[in-house]
């Protein structure tokens, strides 16, 4: 085993996927290392799932190479698939089963021993709060506990990576927090976490995170890197009337991209002392107040709203 191997879990250098005259993945790069919770961000069609399919030994590259716990993911998916759980962005068990008819049934095609899989599915189902549910059927479970039974069936044979794809989508804030309160349970117990979701508060609980954008890798670093990337300063504006502010500050090109937070905007200014008057006499000009306006650190919707903006430019150029 290699150095890199030794210290990482997952390695992938140069991946490409193509289909037809279509790039999904375009020659990306990156690491993982062992007992990490890694982010995986990008807007929808970015080719985070192509990815993760790849990754699992589910779907051929086109060229490029990676390995996942050692193995190579084109000669070597059947260890592959040994060694890790995988829990899909659609839910993937079947609803017309029990709990603990769905882990019987998983448990079959991992190979676990009778004794084995009832040991495993009691610590799975205690350790995702289902076990008093085990003989509930599936279809009858709230989103959040099916979710919580998906990733209780990708550990059942207790892999030491895990790929989940978009995990909380759906579900709401209550049941996503615990869902990460189990998330960081495993990491602390050695398990390599990679993880795709759409919620910039979820990216900031990863160690390391990448940003791919039309198939392109186009950052990576810890969340504090990645918004420090963001090159303007960033303001605050909460006004009375948001959705009309909102139409109004994007028709303004000397305002970066002006994006909803909470109840407020945040947008990106070049000098903000000058930008604070500008938006009060703007929207005051339109009949609209503003209770608050300050400068705040960048976030980390920020920087991705920065970075895609500044990728998408760079292609247009090239184009030219």
């Amino acid at each position: 085993m290699s150095k890199s191997e030794a210290e990482n879990a997952i390695v992938v250098q140069d991946l490409t996927k193509i289909f037809g005259t279509f790039t999904a993945v375009d020659r990306i790069s990156f690491a993982v290392r062992r007992g990490e919770i890694f982010g995986f961000l990008g807007p929808n069609g970015a080719g985070k799932s192509t990815t993760i399919r790849m990754l699992c030994g589910l779907m051929l590259p086109s060229s490029g190479q990676a390995t996942v716990a050692g193995w190579d993911i084109v000669r070597q998916t059947a260890e592959i698939k040994h060694r890790i759980g995988y829990m899909s962005q659609r839910f993937s068990l079947y609803e017309d089963l029990s709990a603990a008819e769905n882990l019987a049934f998983f448990g079959g095609i991992y190979g676990l021993s009778r004794d084995r899989l009832a040991a495993r599915s009691q610590e799975v189902l205690q350790q995702v709060g289902l076990w008093e549910r085990r003989e509930q059927m599936t279809r009858t479970l709230a989103l959040g506990l099916r979710q919580r039974l998906a990733l209780a069936s990708a550990l059942l044979h207790e892999p030491p990576i895990l790929f989940l794809d978009e995990p909380t989508s759906g579900v709401d804030p209550i049941s996503r927090r615990n869902f990460w309160d189990m998330i960081y349970t495993l990491a602390a117990q050695g398990v390599t976490i990679l993880v795709t979701t759409h919620y910039m508060e979820e990216a900031e609980f990863c160690d390391r995170l990448v940003l791919i954008f039309q198939g392109r890798l186009i950052a990576q670093g810890t969340p504090r890197d990645l918004k420090d990337t963001v090159p303007h300063e960033v303001l605050a504006i909460y006004p009375d009337h948001l959705g009309k502010s909102l139409d109004i500050l994007r028709e303004l090109p000397q305002f970066g991209d002006v994006a909803v937070f909470g109840d407020g905007l945040h947008l990106r200014v070049s000098h903000p002392e000058s930008a604070e008057t500008e938006l009060r006499e703007i929207l005051a000009a339109h009949g609209i107040a503003v209770r608050a306006l300050h400068r705040v650190q960048p976030n980390l919707e920020d920087a991705f709203i920065s970075l895609i903006e500044q990728a998408g430019e760079e292609q247009r150029n090239s184009r030219e």
